[in-house]
């Protein structure tokens, strides 16, 4: 099993690349099953999770083919599908499998999806999704671990059976967001979505559909509106960067008191990340160049503690909590990180006590007291973003530290330590015979 080694104590200096949104790419890859015809995605980043997605569509037997000569672009090809059916084997390492849930029935009338797995931070139940699709005219139960799920057909008509509704959750959901507008853009009828997510993947997923041919208003708003379209046809859609990955490499940046320069990064995706990062001492500045955005932050010396809280888009974001703990880890003065999305979401805190950080628990707020200097030691990572602190701490902690089961950081970055070598990081993957080629 590979780990990575990191040997702290250097300032991150230069460029590097942001690639596409891992939440944006896994159901725009989902969404080319909505239509007979090729779909190609631009941007697309080479991650684990990414990877089981293709293998999921090609189960069912499309074609998903990263093109030769066109680094990050995979061709989609759903016209030959010949099973509507997301098995445990191939989903249980992946939450965002449930993704297919709405596009199959919104195309073929069927679907049965195993109830997915992923990171272990918490409950995010899949009711929300059924109650929605239950709305939408779909017969949904749940039997021995999957979700089987029907709507009235129309045998020929390329659509589904779904009919449009008012859908209000219970709570924000992404997924959920997602999978309902994936099934309304074929549903016979208007559906409206009050409640609706407003992450940056929401609407960037709407601009695929809409070049597909669907009728989309309000993306990016709490309310969408989906007027259903006898068929999709194909398009050519570029995923938008990944604002996480961003997030993530302003972070190690300020808190090795760095400068560096991110090419695709995206501001207006950060708003809450850059603020907090600049109440921290950080100088974060932001343009574009030949369209191509970018972020620019330096940092110097200690940076100083600051506390947040997570919540929905627009606001500061869960995926971000345990890389701006690692921040504070080392920060001056003391701080509070309260996380409101998912109770399970502090599992990174006991492997950055053993680096010799300063935290205590109390309910769902982590009370963080900054040291000078952390020291390098083997930890192991719990969950994806758990796994990026730890890579922070470790670029900042005396000696080396060793980063086990790192499968889950590469479930959502791409070349993580290749990026960070690129900005005089020393660090490495190794495996239990060496250094990784």
């Amino acid at each position: 099993m590979d780990k990575i080694l990191i040997r702290g104590g250097r300032r991150l200096e230069g460029e590097v690349a942001i690639s596409g949104a891992k939440n944006a790419a896994l159901p725009e890859l989902c969404a080319a099953l909505l239509t007979p015809e090729p779909v190609t995605l631009a941007n697309v980043p080479r991650l684990q999770d990414v990877a089981t997605t293709c293998r999921l569509l090609r189960n069912m037997g499309a074609s998903a083919d990263w093109v030769e000569g066109a680094p990050g672009t995979v061709r989609l090809d759903s016209s030959r599908l010949t099973s509507p059916e997301a098995p445990y084997e191939l989903v249980k390492t992946m939450r965002a499998s449930v993704l297919v849930l709405g596009p199959l029935l919104a195309r073929f009338g069927e679907a049965t999806v195993s109830l997915p797995g992923g990171c272990a931070i918490g409950s995010r139940p899949v009711d929300q999704h059924i109650k929605g699709l239950q709305a939408m005219g779909a017969d949904i139960r749940v039997e021995h671990g999957y979700i089987i799920a029907k709507a009235p057909g129309r045998p020929g008509s390329g659509r589904g059976g779904l009919r449009g509704a008012r859908i209000t959750t219970d709570m924000v959901t992404v997924t959920g967001t997602e999978n309902f507008i994936m099934a309304a853009v074929l549903a016979e009828g208007e559906t409206v979505l009050e409640n609706a997510a407003q992450e940056p993947e929401v609407p960037d997923l709407c601009e695929l559909l809409i070049a597909m041919g669907a009728r989309i208003e309000g993306h990016g708003t709490s309310k969408i509106r989906i007027r259903g379209v006898d068929r999709l046809h194909g398009a050519t859609h570029r995923v938008v960067p990944d604002r996480i990955e961003a997030g993530t490499f302003l972070a190690a940046t300020v808190a090795t008191g760095g400068d560096v320069l991110l090419r695709g990064a995206r501001s207006e995706h950060l708003d809450a990340v850059i603020d907090k990062l600049r109440e921290a001492g950080a100088q974060i500045t932001a343009g574009a160049e030949a369209d191509v955005p970018w972020i620019r932050v330096r940092a110097r010396g200690r940076p100083k503690a600051v506390s947040v809280r997570t919540s929905e888009y627009p606001a500061f974001p869960t995926d971000m909590q345990a890389q701006i703990m690692a921040v504070n880890c080392i920060a001056e003065g003391a701080s509070k990180v309260t996380e409101t999305i998912f109770e399970n979401r502090f599992m990174h805190v006991n492997e950055l006590l053993r680096l010799g950080a300063r935290i205590d628990i109390d309910g769902h707020t982590a009370l963080v007291q900054g040291v000078e200097r952390l020291s390098g030691a083997t930890v192991m990572a719990t969950d994806l973003r758990a796994s990026a602190s730890l890579v922070i701490a470790g670029l900042v902690a005396d000696g080396e530290t060793l980063v086990d089961r790192i499968y889950h950081l590469d479930r959502g970055y791409e070349r993580m330590e290749d990026k960070l070598r690129g900005l005089g990081a020393d660090i490495e993957r190794v495996s239990g015979r060496g250094v990784v080629a």
